[in-house]
């Protein structure tokens, strides 16, 4: 109704300014062209427009809804302009008409405006078929209600189908947890907590032996407990120092291995001296004097100093080298 309106406001405005101006007479030339003079009704056909002559910036088209009462303008395409050269240039545009009831119809002409001259085109015809109808065919009755295929997932509930997704990274992200814990965390292979760096076997006697001083328990009349922490003190460096199973071990049978190992050979005496004591005091309920004591004590301390591991040796090459890195 809109295009319309301006259709007949153009054409008045263009009438006060210079009055009518016809092909003939005019410098552009338009002219319009149909793809097929029949067709069905409801069905669409393009309507072909083309201006030539000698065209500005403000010539146009005039499109209207309607060209005829019964055939509608279903849709206007976008102008194309081609330089021709001389002044002169080309404008192509298409309409889509379509009409829904039969009959001849021709068509009224298509307007082009330009600088208050109006052109007309030529006049095509348009004929609109009916659509045949069967009228022997008998008219069916509407189908029954067909039940639809039905698939897996539409027995399951709404709530699952639309978060079946997540539910699925979640239930593999379970999966997941559980592979690691039953292959490696169960297994020890991947430990929860990570392990401590075990205390080298020199480091931990000196530092039970510095703890069963700090007890202090000859002093307080427990001579049983302290000779009975002692040897569990050296049988454990034994076991972890040297691989001696002590602790399944009596004490001749320790002195045995302590005889066959030459780290151990020379500092056998003292271990000597500290089972015997130990022996008398746990088993033949033997009180020592606080000299054995602590002779027994200073045993216990020599033994796991003269055992103690070298340390590595730095060669001899390399200390120079960091000497003289050192001086540069």
């Amino acid at each position: 109704m809109l295009n319309t309106k301006k259709y007949i406001l153009l054409f008045v405005a263009s009438m006060i300014c210079g009055g009518y101006s016809f092909v003939a007479d005019a410098k552009v030339d338009i002219r319009v062209s149909l793809d097929s003079a029949y067709i069905l009704m409801g069905r669409q056909t393009p309507l072909h427009i083309e201006v030539l002559g000698n065209i500005d910036e403000t010539g146009g088209i005039l499109t209207p809804d309607t060209l005829w009462r019964d055939v509608e303008i279903a849709s206007v395409g976008d102008p194309v302009v081609n330089d021709l050269g001389n002044g002169r240039k080309e404008l192509k545009q298409e309409l889509t008409l379509q009409a829904f009831d039969s009959g001849l119809y021709t068509l009224p002409p298509v307007l082009f405006l330009q600088n208050g001259e109006i052109s007309e085109s030529n006049r095509p015809v348009l004929k609109v078929v009916p659509v045949d109808v069967d009228s022997m065919a008998s008219i069916h009755d509407y189908a029954d209600i067909q039940t639809p295929p039905r698939h897996f997932f539409d027995f399951l509930p709404d709530w699952m189908t639309d978060y079946g997704l997540w539910i699925l990274l979640a239930l593999i992200l379970v999966a997941a947890g559980l592979f690691v814990y039953l292959v490696y965390i169960r297994k020890g292979r991947l430990p929860l907590v990570p392990a401590k760096k075990p205390i080298p076997p020199y480091e931990l006697a000196i530092k039970q032996l510095d703890a069963l001083k700090s007890a202090q328990l000859c002093e307080r009349g427990e001579e049983k407990e302290f000779y009975t922490r002692l040897t569990d003190i050296l049988r454990t460096y034994l076991d972890s120092r040297f691989g001696i199973n002590a602790m399944e071990m009596t004490s001749t049978q320790i002195l045995h291995a302590l005889n066959s190992n030459e780290e151990t050979k020379l500092p056998r005496r003292y271990m000597s001296s500290i089972l015997e004591t130990a022996d008398f005091v746990k088993f033949a309920k033997v009180r020592p004097l606080p000299d054995d004591n602590i002779a027994a004590f200073k045993s216990a301390l020599q033994f796991v100093e003269d055992t103690k591991p070298a340390e590595p040796v730095v060669e001899s090459g390399d200390s120079d080298k960091t000497e003289i890195d050192s001086k540069k």
